[in-house]
């Protein structure tokens, strides 16, 4: 996806802008969900591990649900995020500031 979308991503916060406006694009092509899943699911992982790197989070499983857990003790969930981002009611790049304690708590 990166390499196709000429997308940087550098697991920088400021990244998570890049992906927020891609999937935006994705969305307005109005792809069936489905399609689109794999590559959301690519991106939540991304913005995953972002989260982890700039918040000091690690990563939590159960089953075959994944949380980002954060210092402070909440699970974030950029999987979910990014479908929300899909549907225009979430923001991979805010979850990020909000996760790395500049933004309101969830």
């Amino acid at each position: 996806m990166r390499e196709g979308a000429r997308l940087r991503l550098d697991y920088s916060a400021r990244s998570l802008w890049s992906v927020d406006r891609m999937i935006e694009e994705i969305r307005r092509e109005a792809a069936p969900y489905a399609a689109v899943e794999p590559v959301l699911r690519g991106f939540g992982a991304y913005a995953g591990e972002v989260i982890a790197r700039h918040a000091g989070g690690e990563w939590w499983a159960s089953g075959s649900d994944h949380w980002v857990r954060t210092p402070d003790g909440r699970l974030w969930d950029p999987f979910d995020e990014a479908r929300r981002c899909y549907t225009g009611e979430g923001s991979l790049r805010l979850l990020c500031r909000d996760a790395s304690g500049g933004g309101p708590r969830r």
